[in-house]
């Protein structure tokens, strides 16, 4: 019995496997960065804001397997602890601007007079490109972790708003809607418990694009140097203070690059496959 239990689970696994390849590619390239972050001390790294300066602008070597920087500060540390603050902005920033969408989606979508009003503010948000945002936002403000997420979010949140509202728009009319309506439906339990799961599909696939945006928008703001301070290692701030020795250090660049690449590309994975098993034309072609 419990070798006849056992080939089941493994053929239930292997067919998700196959019918998901770019899940199960995306998790693993995933799980495997959150341990990097997770148990980056034990990684054979040391302090990465530790100066030497007699070994600056090294190669990779057996010492410093990414080399160092120009202060003389193991490469490899700092990599490996940056991928801490690129993960939590993307998930942080995923969250939050989720969050946040969905409930000005819901109502906007289900009461008429909030929607012309939230829709306009939406609208003036997006038409504003999201780097200048950030940009004019960190520059009102200090410098810190807390304040790149707000300044990522609040350019994420309309893309949020509009896809909500426009499954909410569509499913105002319909029949199980308007018979929890005529039951005298709670507003906040309609939108909550009959309306939002029908939303969760979409949003997931959004949070997962989401969130590689903001990877890749703490990163730009960091290497402009309107992002988190130079205190906390992160990929945006290796490849900004290593810009200037890219002739002669490319490692400084490419190391964190490469990892900002992999993360991404995890992540748009993750998206893509969620976004093919969850649509129904899909799993009838599987």
């Amino acid at each position: 019995m419990p070798v006849q239990a056992a080939r089941p689970r493994r053929s239930a696994l292997w067919t998700a496997i196959r019918r998901h390849p770019t899940i199960t590619l995306g998790m693993a390239i995933m799980t495997l960065l959150v341990a990097i972050a997770v148990f980056a001390p034990y990684l054979w790294t040391v302090d990465p804001m530790k100066i030497n300066p007699i070994f600056r602008l090294r190669p990779p070597s057996q010492r410093n397997w990414f080399g160092t920087d120009h202060l003389g500060r193991d490469l490899y540390s700092r990599v490996i602890y940056g991928s801490r603050v690129s993960l939590q902005v993307g998930v942080a920033v995923a969250l939050v601007a989720t969050t946040i969408g969905a409930l000005i989606g819901l109502v906007a979508g289900f009461v008429r007079w909030v929607d012309a009003i939230v829709m306009r503010i939406m609208d003036g948000l997006m038409a504003v490109p999201g780097i200048l945002l950030a940009i004019a936002l960190m520059a009102l403000t200090r410098a810190s972790f807390q304040t790149v997420v707000i300044a990522i979010v609040i350019p994420e949140v309309p893309r949020i708003v509009r896809l909500v509202r426009s499954v909410v728009l569509s499913l105002r009319e319909q029949p199980f809607v308007e018979a929890a309506e005529a039951i005298g439906t709670r507003f906040h339990r309609l939108l909550l418990r009959h309306i939002l799961p029908n939303a969760v599909a979409p949003l997931i696939v959004q949070a997962t694009f989401i969130c590689a945006s903001a990877m890749i928008l703490e990163a730009i703001l960091s290497f402009l140097g309107a992002g988190t301070p130079p205190s906390i290692p992160s990929w945006g701030n290796i490849m900004a203070e290593g810009r200037q020795f890219v002739s002669v250090a490319f490692w400084i660049l490419g190391f964190p690059g490469l990892f900002l690449t992999l993360t991404v590309l995890a992540v748009n994975l993750l998206g893509d496959g969620f976004r093919d098993m969850l649509d129904p034309r899909m799993r009838r072609r599987l």
